[in-house]
């Protein structure tokens, strides 16, 4: 199996759930919208799996918020990028993967300004060989059409074989397996979902899976 590690970004290299407390509370606070405010937001993104749209337009309704929803949504994108970040240990490991022989990509699904701030900005574009951002390229993961894109722009042909690696069961597993890759899954010490398809490996961090991966123990 040729070396490809095609890479989740939300909460696979980064923290996206630390993120977004920190910018519910900024959100909360800077509009006074007392102390349970920030708890019903993250309440209602659901981890993130809401289209933003829905989300933004239910925050306006419930806050009775003058600013539109679209206002809304903007200010969020432009300033995420500036809270999320890498551990340096997922980093290293990165540089490290490259440097063995790895082509790295990351595959995420999002708005394309956001997403890719949020690479720029958290130094894992300097990591990897690749990114494909659903906003960008106009294919969403499970689409095993992004998976085979990500590959192209690192030179592979996914035929090849390789590695997914995320957190989503869907979106990550299900879509990478069907792309002909194995996975591993970043779930921490969440339980798998009922009747989804199992990983070939089950890890509890980015750091974890790229240790895995250098080992050589796939």
């Amino acid at each position: 199996m040729q070396r490809l590690a095609l890479f989740d970004l939300d909460n696979t290299l980064v923290d996206r759930q630390l993120a977004f407390s920190v910018w519910a509370a900024e959100f909360a606070g800077e509009r006074k919208l007392g102390g349970e405010a920030a708890r019903w937001l993250i309440t209602a993104d659901r981890q993130g799996a809401r289209p933003r749209d829905q989300f933004f337009r239910e925050v306006r309704e419930h806050f009775g918020l003058a600013e539109a929803a679209d206002e809304l949504w903007a200010a969020y994108r432009a300033r995420m990028p500036d809270l999320v970040r890498c551990d340096p240990q997922v980093l290293d490991g990165l540089s490290r993967l490259r440097a063995s022989g790895w082509r790295v990509a990351i595959v995420s699904n999002g708005m394309a300004d956001n997403q890719l701030m949020k690479i720029e900005r958290s130094g894992l574009g300097e990591r990897v060989d690749a990114c494909c951002v659903s906003g960008d390229v106009g294919i969403r993961k499970p689409d095993v059409r992004i998976f085979q894109l990500a590959a192209e722009r690192c030179g592979l042909p996914l035929t090849g074989g390789g590695w997914m690696i995320g957190d989503n069961p869907g979106h990550d597993i299900a879509g990478g397996r069907a792309a002909g890759l194995r996975t591993v899954w970043v779930g921490g010490q969440r339980p798998w979902p009922e009747g989804a398809l199992r990983a070939d490996r089950t890890v509890a961090d980015a750091s974890a899976a790229i240790s895995l991966l250098l080992d050589g123990r796939p």
